[in-house]
């Protein structure tokens, strides 16, 4: 009897070792998991990493950056306007041609920051407006050109997304992807990349 008690007791003990085992190797495999993957926009060859891109490097790059002032008038952006901390700024393009732009938004983290040092928070295409095949193939997503983009492509390339026939997405803890697609054609009709940020929605 005495025998079969200790052996329940290392029983027990041994359920509980591993009781406490398995949630620190959870926590250390939730630890080691690999930080999400940013898929990259690139534009006449000048690429564009959202939560990374400033808006000074796309203005070095001889890109036409404007956004609506309080006015409601698109202005060229003035690089060293000052930003509060952890804002979000709505009302950003990029210049693609006279009938289609990049609709952006900037985010600032801890810190003040002039708008030319504020990163691309936010970045959305509609290429309704345009058919310039000359044009859409010089826009890539993920290093492939959006006139080569089709719903069937976008499903075998990432599988772990969801979507339906006009749609493709994928909304993790750092990156929202959104890839839209005509219902008759199959082909990219527009895309949105977003950064998710911590900011004050109540400054």
């Amino acid at each position: 009897q005495m025998k079969t008690k200790k052996m329940r007791s290392l029983l027990c003990l041994a359920l509980t070792a591993l009781m406490l085992l398995l949630p620190a190797c959870s926590q250390e495999e939730k630890e080691e998991a690999p930080e999400e993957v940013l898929l990259p926009i690139s534009f006449n060859g000048k690429e564009i990493r959202v939560g990374e891109t400033t808006v000074q490097t796309l203005l070095d790059e001889g890109l036409d950056v404007s956004w609506v002032d309080e006015n409601y008038e698109r202005i060229t952006v003035d690089p060293t306007m000052q930003l509060e901390p952890k804002s979000y700024y709505t009302g950003g393009s990029i210049k693609v041609t006279d009938r289609m732009s990049f609709s952006i938004s900037f985010a600032t983290e801890d810190e003040a920051v002039t708008l030319g040092e504020a990163v691309i928070a936010r970045l959305e295409l509609n290429m309704a407006a345009e058919d310039d095949k000359d044009v859409l193939k010089n826009i890539s997503f993920d290093g492939t050109p959006v006139t080569e983009w089709t719903q069937a492509k976008a499903a075998e390339r990432y599988p772990d997304w969801t979507g339906n026939e006009v749609m493709w997405l994928h909304y993790g803890l750092d990156y929202k992807y959104d890839l839209n697609f005509d219902m008759a054609t199959g082909q990219m009709s527009g895309f949105t990349v977003t950064r998710v940020y911590d900011v004050d929605w109540n400054g």
